[in-house]
């Protein structure tokens, strides 16, 4: 098991400014290649609370690729639908190259309306528009003189620069929230896996890896070569009742967050996110005491997050990659940087060790 971290921003200038929030996030990026962590990932998100001081993963990781040498750089995910392949594909791979080749390319669908009305793009084209994009932007990598003619896009002769310093190109990763169909493609097309264990239930978890899995092996990729990375909020204190405190008040205010970002949900259908109607109301049916008990946060002391971390290991092997979601904005700086220092110290060393 190995860890890393994520930054997922659900805060607004109302909070705190974006000007502190990156500088924090930055300051935690040091603390996280001083701690010989894994990797530091951001998300795309827009407008909102929920992930909007964000628009461009690239940007902040081109910054945390300046300070790092060794960190690995992920964006968490950036979305196709929203940029132009020859764009996006080159925008990655110029970052492959400032960071010497530490990039871990995610790629995702998104989901909020709001964000698909403002780009023009119609919720129902997401998973062809996906598609059509994570193909482009492959050929454009490992290609010359790529001619494209795809639905969304046409295009060619051309041959991108930079080509990327990783060959045949950057790990590309399928960022997936529900989708059990996500899961199977990305098996299927030899990519890895990304997502967020908080919005599903521990089987259904359990059969979407189950369903990658042996997907990718039917597709006649090598068995363990797929690397699948989860991503948790994690707050940890030497004492688990303060810890579950700041954790309490950083979940209500992640929930409060996501409970207006999917507002537009209450009165939208999509043929491509069905059941995504019900997600407004279910963000009001969403309880700290029992995403806690359902090991879908690591809040608590280390002796508490290192057994929830073997749990999770039981649950789903001891292979997958955690992102530690330190920082929301809602806890200090200090709060988030205890956090890392207990994992890498108190909790990652003693994992597995009775």
């Amino acid at each position: 098991m190995k860890f890393g971290i994520v930054f997922f921003p659900t805060v607004g200038p109302e909070d705190k400014s974006a000007e502190q929030y990156f500088d924090e996030c930055l300051r935690l990026v040091d603390l996280a290649e001083e701690l010989e962590l894994l990797h530091v990932k951001i998300v795309e998100h827009y407008f909102f609370p929920y992930g909007g001081y964000s628009p461009d993963p690239t940007t902040f990781l081109a910054a945390a690729a300046g300070r790092t040498k060794r960190l690995r750089l992920g964006t968490s995910a950036t979305i196709p639908a929203f940029q132009h392949p020859v764009k996006l594909a080159g925008k990655l791979a110029m970052l492959d190259n400032i960071s010497k080749g530490r990039l871990d390319a995610a790629l995702g669908r998104a989901f909020l309306p709001d964000e698909f009305k403002a780009f023009g793009v119609p919720m129902d084209e997401s998973q062809d528009r996906f598609k059509e994009g994570v193909e482009a932007i492959k050929r454009l990598w490992t290609e010359e003189d790529v001619v494209f003619e795809g639905r969304f896009h046409q295009f060619g002769p051309v041959t991108l620069l930079p080509r990327p310093v990783q060959q045949p190109h950057p790990p590309v990763f399928v960022t997936t929230a529900r989708s059990a169909e996500s899961c199977a493609a990305a098996g299927r097309d030899g990519h890895h896996l990304q997502t967020v264990p908080n919005v599903m239930s521990t089987e259904e978890l359990q059969n979407r890896l189950d369903v990658f899995r042996s997907e990718r092996i039917a597709a006649g990729h090598a068995p363990g070569s797929e690397q699948i990375h989860f991503s948790y909020p994690c707050v940890v204190a030497d004492d688990g009742g303060s810890a579950r405190r700041m954790g309490r008040y950083d979940d209500d205010r992640n929930t409060a967050a996501i409970h207006q970002a999917v507002a537009a949900w209450g009165n939208t259908t999509s043929s491509a996110y069905p059941g995504y109607e019900k997600l407004f109301a279910a963000t009001r049916e969403s309880h700290f005491e029992d995403k806690l008990a359902a090991r879908k946060l690591l809040i608590g002391s280390p002796d508490q997050v290192r057994a929830d971390l073997e749990q999770i290991a039981e649950w789903f092997g001891d292979d997958i990659v955690i992102s530690l979601g330190v920082h929301s904005g809602h806890l200090s700086f200090e709060q988030a940087a205890t956090t890392m220092r207990l994992m890498a110290e108190d909790v990652i060393p003693k994992l597995f060790h009775r």
